[in-house]
């Protein structure tokens, strides 16, 4: 009966190649994304009303449990995260553990819609959590296995590009709808867009499912790529370039010298200089793969720390503007709510270019970019301090200080999400073959990612809002400042592996080619 949709052995399911390619997949994840970030948002303005009007809780403490509802959210993303990273990576099907979390999304949602006592309502949240876990691990690690690493900044810049949109839309639309058409109709939004994005998950088909049918499109995963090459000596990021250079394969072994990622330094333009001593692939022992779960031999590369601290950072400083930023315009320009949530639109449309700061990640490299990104924000943040009454020059400086804000803060997201992929890889190489598993570590390596997020999202709101309540808005601004300019330090040292061994492996490069020259002359 479903044989049009799944496919028999001798039958290939309805449209599949067009159910199997990267751009549908990259629409679906980016849904799903949307859909999830949406959810979450589109009950900010309508919750106050829920506590008062449907579970009876005293105006005196609405705000006390408006600010639980984030934290129990956070929780659940913190203790989920890990554990769907390592069922995704051990799980035969990246869309399985997709569809499970449209289950806990159409859960909360419910919960949510019908709850009228704190505990239903938390609960929602926590079921929320968990699938926010799910879309952000297992989705990213789908489109890494999609497009494979050579193009995962770009894929990265529409995430981030789909998050960005949500953020800006689900408050505003959940505000408007909810004093236009009440309480259901918010939530008639959220089921709608829910059967879109059950729609798109349904019918999406892995790659390497759509191989059964489609040999002439069977790739294998970007680790299996890698492990496979290293063993050859031959350090390719994909099948694609290993199929196209295997004609040369000798020449490159005989000469020691292997193909760089383009993450890995920042001359992937010229891919005949040696690897880096981090990225070098080394020699096993022996051929077992290692005993140490993959998460804690992901956690002891100083490069993905790196990346992962730069994600918390930036997190942090995009959520500390929703503890402050309203309060600011509200009494500082007497705005009301339609204001105070149109004032982040200048920090977000920046995003909107996210997919090109991913291009441009993917052939540059992310250092210097997500290095600039917070050099760039740091006098943006420390000069929002100038901003001190109202006249229509201040609201003007505010909106342009922010979108410079917005515009340093993109150009950290997009690289940083694809440094993680470029330092898994980078990790792999270093190890036996297979000690990842066939599915490698994509999904775990966005666990911690998505815990670094969550930690970011904790951490802004109280940081900046309790040194704003004790010292004000300047200082607040100072620190931020601050903090950013403090990032772009180990950003700059060890995104993309250390700056130090890279400046040593090309000096050793550059007095090789002088040794040579002079050897023919």
């Amino acid at each position: 009966m479903l044989t049009w949709l799944t496919g028999s052995p001798t039958h290939p399911p309805a449209l599949l190649p067009l159910r199997s390619s990267p751009t549908f997949i990259i629409l679906t994840v980016s849904t799903a994304v949307f859909t999830d970030i949406f959810v979450y948002g589109i009950v900010v303005p309508v919750l106050p009303f829920a506590l008062t009007a449907r579970s009876a809780i005293p105006p005196a403490q609405i705000q006390t449990w408006i600010s639980i509802s984030p934290a129990v959210y956070g929780a659940a993303l913190l203790v989920a995260s890990p554990i769907c990273g390592w069922l995704a990576d051990r799980s035969s099907s990246r869309r399985l553990p997709l569809l499970c979390g449209l289950l806990a999304l159409g859960g909360c949602t419910v919960m949510l819609c019908i709850g009228s006592s704190i505990a239903v309502l938390a609960a929602g949240r926590v079921l929320q959590g968990f699938s926010a876990a799910v879309v952000w691990v297992v989705g990213l690690a789908l489109m890494v296995d999609t497009v494979g690493p050579e193009a995962v900044g770009q894929v990265m810049g529409y995430v981030g590009l789909s998050m960005s949109l949500a953020i800006l839309l689900a408050p505003l639309l959940g505000g408007v709808v909810f004093a236009a058409a009440g309480y259901y109709a918010v939530f008639a939004m959220a089921f709608g867009l829910i059967v879109v994005d059950v729609v798109l998950r349904v019918f999406m088909v892995e790659k390497k499912v759509a191989a059964r049918w489609l040999p002439e499109r069977e790739v294998r995963t970007p680790h299996e790529a890698v492990a496979t090459t290293t063993e050859k000596g031959v350090e390719l990021k994909d099948v694609e370039l290993a199929d196209a250079r295997l004609s040369t394969a000798d020449d490159f072994k005989n000469q020691s010298l292997a193909l760089p990622p383009k993450a890995d330094n920042d001359q992937q333009t010229n891919p005949s200089l040696p690897p880096t001593p981090e990225d070098a692939p080394t020699e096993p022992s022996n051929n077992q793969p290692t005993r140490l779960p993959p998460i804690i031999t992901l956690l002891s590369s100083r490069r993905l720390l790196s990346a992962l601290w730069a994600c918390l950072m930036q997190a942090t400083l995009l959520t500390a503007f929703d503890s402050i930023l309203p309060l600011f315009v509200r009494n500082t320009f007497h705005w009301t709510s339609v204001g105070a949530g149109l004032i982040f639109l200048p920090l977000v449309v920046a995003s909107f270019f996210g997919p090109l700061v991913g291009w441009a990640s993917d052939r540059i490299g992310p250092r210097w970019l997500a290095t600039s990104g917070f050099a760039l924000s740091c006098p943006f943040l420390i000069l929002l301090r100038l901003v001190e009454r109202e006249s229509l020059g201040q609201k003007a400086l505010l909106c342009a200080l922010l979108g410079f804000v917005g515009v340093g803060l993109t150009l950290v997201l997009t690289p940083m999400m694809a440094e993680i992929t470029y330092a898994v890889d980078a990790r792999a190489r270093r190890l036996p073959a297979g000690a990842f598993g066939v599915n490698g570590a994509y999904a775990q390596a966005y666990s911690l990612f998505n815990m670094a997020w969550a930690g970011g999202c904790l951490v802004g709101p109280l940081l900046a809002g309790l040194v704003n309540q004790r010292a004000g808005w300047g200082p607040t601004t100072l620190i931020l400042g601050v903090v950013s300019i403090a990032t772009a330090v180990p950003t700059a040292v060890w995104t993309g592996g250390s700056i130090w061994k890279k400046r040593r492996s090309d000096r050793e490069a550059a007095e090789g080619a002088d040794i040579g020259l002079n050897s023919r002359i």
